[in-house]
């Protein structure tokens, strides 16, 4: 470039100079092309004489430039792919993005089908344990254990744990067998969509029309843990029409709260049956049941007047109180199942007087028989006004009935025996708060448990990590995200249980009543009415709250559990998934006796 500079300067400069050497001849103006003098002459239209030369043509920068600047557009356009210059980097990109999205949805389907192995491995072995179970009969007085750890066959448990829960049936196997179907057919169309998806291209392409979606009918919805139809049409019921001023004295004297009601609702059979007015125990003698049960909705559901208070029943006595008959249920191994302190107590604490105790049969607690309705009648029926009959929680009458959804009185309610309004309005407000509609309930009994259930046959105390496996297969036929506990257990056990219970690899929450807290407001209407703090209330609340849960695990043996199973039957709240702790397990290990 500072070549071709000076050059055209040297030039002007040579121009400049030719035309101060002939001053008298005006020089044309320079002309981008220009022809120099030559060997030859000849004159111009002015007379002067010039010398012909071949010719010589100078261009400028700006000539050159215009030329070849179209010229070199020209034959780059036509000579070059312009479109594919520019669309090769970007379609390298989108290549690349392909192949990393196929490969992701290699890995992922490839996970899944893994997952699909395990769950049909996993039905193939339980079909063989179901099989070996139903091809092997012990004797009948044996407990043995299968090499899944389950118990074939318990001749000690009590009526009504085989009644709720009974040994694993053909049709659980066929619901369990259902659900896993159906699981692995969830499994399989995930997997299509999976592998479809690296192929959609805009809306050329629905991933709804090229995934095989085989019809299942009413298996699509298919909840293994559905509620349990009670049947409640087909419900058995007698009427409960009391003659005037005939009153049953209730007495009940065994174990804690839930015993009390069982032993309550029982009295209520035995009233009915006698066609007398139930007269409910003092909270001098008994616990306050008042704060806990709504003793009016029982005479709203008869329709009548069936139950009392003790001050109701003492006001129409004009304080004249006097059980004119005491007929004992029990003979054994006390008449009544009542020492000599506790008639002292019901003497002096309510002023009542009472005959001499007399048994009716006998009648062992520990060994009790069955009895039918006409019994009852038959050795009850009495003219007097006032009559006891002591506790019944033990009694065996006509169960069958007894047990039956709604229990064995005809009514318009649910339930008769069932949590105060104020109670109800506080555990659904605890539900809404911390649980949501599905979740599950566990009672985790263990406070003295350890003694008592290593005196029956079998034990059913379980280790916390064999407990947990149990709760897990709960949670995962459930398809539950939070359990709430109920439990008497210390802070270590709870702990322990929480880092145990995980389904795919999450802790599944445990979640518990929390301690009062102005901030939170669900437990506003128990603290308004004076009832924040008594243990009977919070028991009662405990056992609602389970009772509303999508599915329950409780604990063998225990009578808190039993009123929580008679509840959810009651209520319709029951589900196929229900079921003890461990059922079908032995303890994997058992300490010695004392």
């Amino acid at each position: 470039m500072d070549r071709e500079s000076s050059s055209d300067e040297e030039e002007d400069g040579q121009t400049l100079i030719d035309q101060n050497e002939r001053p008298e001849t005006k020089s044309p103006k320079p002309s981008t092309f220009h022809i120099d003098d030559g060997d030859n002459e000849f004159n111009d239209r002015i007379g002067n004489s010039r010398r012909l030369s071949p010719p010589r043509f100078r261009f400028s920068k700006r000539f050159i430039f215009a030329i070849f600047l179209p010229l070199l557009t020209i034959i780059v356009y036509f000579t070059t792919d312009i479109g594919s210059l520019f669309q090769t980097h970007f379609s390298n990109i989108k290549f690349d993005s392909s192949v990393t999205r196929l490969r992701e949805s290699e890995l992922r389907a490839l996970y899944l089908l893994r997952q699909q192995q395990l769950g049909l491995l996993k039905l193939w072995n339980h079909s063989f344990m179901v099989e070996t179970d139903s091809n092997y009969h012990p004797h009948p007085n044996s407990t043995v254990v299968n090499n899944v750890n389950s118990t074939t066959n318990f001749s000690n448990l009590s009526p009504a744990l085989n009644d709720v829960f009974p040994p694993l049936s053909s049709f659980e196997f066929i619901e369990d067998f259902k659900a896993a179907m159906l699981k692995q057919i969830s499994l399989n169309k995930q997997i299509q969509e999976v592998l479809l998806s690296t192929h959609q291209s805009g809306n050329s392409f629905d991933l709804e029309d090229n995934v095989t979606d085989l019809s299942l009918g009413g298996s699509a919805s298919l909840d293994r843990c559905r509620r349990v139809d009670q049947k409640f049409s087909e419900r058995k019921t007698i009427k409960w029409k009391p003659r005037l001023n005939k009153y049953l004295f209730a007495v009940c004297v065994s174990g804690q709260m839930s015993n009390h009601l069982i032993c309550l609702e029982k009295h209520m059979f035995f009233a009915a049956l006698l066609n007398r007015i139930l007269v409910i125990p003092s909270s001098r003698v008994d616990f306050q049941f008042n704060r806990v049960l709504d003793i009016d909705h029982i005479n709203k559901c008869i329709g009548r007047k069936v139950v009392v208070t003790f001050e109701e029943f003492s006001e129409a006595k004009k304080k004249r109180l006097h059980i004119d008959k005491f007929i004992c249920y029990f003979s054994l191994p006390q008449l009544c199942f009542m020492d000599d302190e506790r008639v002292k107590k019901l003497k002096s604490s309510l002023g009542i007087s009472m005959n001499k105790l007399e048994p009716a049969w006998v009648e062992d607690v520990k060994k009790p028989t069955k009895k039918t309705m006409q019994d009852v009648m038959g050795k009850f029926s009495f003219n007097d006004d006032v009559i006891a009959i002591g506790d019944v929680f033990f009694a065996d009458v006509e169960q069958d009935l007894v047990m039956q959804p709604g229990g064995p009185l005809a009514h318009k309610c649910k339930t008769l025996i069932e949590p105060s309004r104020l109670i109800m309005l506080t555990a659904q407000r605890f539900v809404q708060t911390f649980l949501g509609d599905r979740f599950i309930a566990l009672h985790f009994r263990r406070h003295g448990f350890l003694k008592f259930c290593n005196a029956k046959t079998p034990s059913c105390f379980f280790p916390i990590p064999q407990a947990a496996n149990c709760i897990g297969r709960v949670v995962e036929r459930a398809n539950t995200p939070v359990i709430y506990l109920s439990t008497d257990a210390a802070e270590s056990e709870t702990r322990l249980l929480q880092s145990l219970v995980v389904l795919n690899g999450k802790s599944v929450p445990l979640v518990k009543r929390p301690a009062r807290n102005s901030a939170e407001k669900w437990d506003a209407l128990l603290y308004r009415h004076g009832l924040e703090g008594d243990p009977q209330v919070e028991a009662m609340l405990d056992k609602t709250i389970c009772a509303m849960s999508t599915v329950f695990i409780g604990s063998s043996g225990s009578t808190f559990t039993d009123d929580i199973l008679r509840l959810r039957k009651d209520w319709g709240s029951a589900s196929l998934c229900d079921e003890y702790l461990c059922r079908g397990e032995l303890p994997n290990f058992i300490a010695d006796n004392e």
